[in-house]
């Protein structure tokens, strides 16, 4: 089983991390309101059973959410307060910068989330690691500012996927599909500039050689044109 880190590494499952954090919020209680050992390993052992089910590598967020039912359904309500509050702190500390650790693993080439994104790009080039850089920064302010919550969310726990956010921040396109068809026979717009629908095959040619131009460089990604 695989865990994807918040970087985007993949990491083993690890069951041992998940009792030692339940541990430390147990130590914070009074002794009245402590789960006993044997609960603390059965909610692990119960959310390694569930992150067993999981058909790709189970994300941190996910597992944390696991812990916390898995304590409440254990009545430890103290307990699951005070992990509750200890996650916060840590999420606060880390938006004060959420770049440092992704950018560390696509340089250690262990950023497997973005090397999945865009499968076609090699990380091991440093001009696409230069790329990926860039895209850490896009993707970040992505998911805190130009999204919203509802949809990083659906994106987080797998309902959707929101493709390319790496490069959502500057409003590019990825992977565009031209419709040739309707800008040769309807007219299209370059550097806004009319062209009219042409006369002629050598025309048309020369047009689509334009536009192929044009699209491409304004996205990144492949330009792809129906077969018809």
């Amino acid at each position: 089983m695989k865990v994807m880190k918040r970087s985007g590494e993949e990491v083993d499952f690890c069951g041992e991390k998940i009792v030692k954090a339940i541990e430390a919020a147990n130590n914070e209680v009074d002794a009245i309101h402590q789960l006993n050992p044997y609960q603390i390993q059965a909610i692990a052992s119960n959310i390694e059973k569930q992150a067993a089910a999981f058909n790709r590598a189970i994300g941190v967020e996910d597992i944390q959410e696991m812990v916390e039912t898995g304590i409440m359904e254990m009545r430890g309500y103290e307990v699951a307060q005070k992990y509750i509050r200890y996650r916060y702190k840590r999420s606060m500390a880390r938006k004060a910068n959420t770049t440092d650790n992704g950018i560390l693993a696509l340089i250690n080439l262990a950023n497997e989330e973005a090397k999945q994104e865009n499968s076609n790009k090699d990380p091991v080039i440093n001009s696409t690691q230069r790329d990926y850089m860039a895209g850490e920064v896009s993707r970040d302010l992505t998911e805190r500012i130009l999204l919203p919550q509802d949809i990083v969310e659906a994106h987080k726990e797998g309902i959707i996927h929101f493709h390319d956010s790496d490069y959502f921040a500057q409003r590019e396109h990825n992977c565009c599909l031209c419709n040739l068809e309707d800008m040769l026979q309807n007219g299209t717009v370059i550097s806004e500039t009319m062209i009219e629908k042409p006369n002629s095959f050598l025309t048309a040619c020369n047009i689509a050689t334009q536009i192929i131009a044009s699209v491409s460089s304004n996205q990144y990604g492949k330009n792809r044109l129906p077969l018809r």
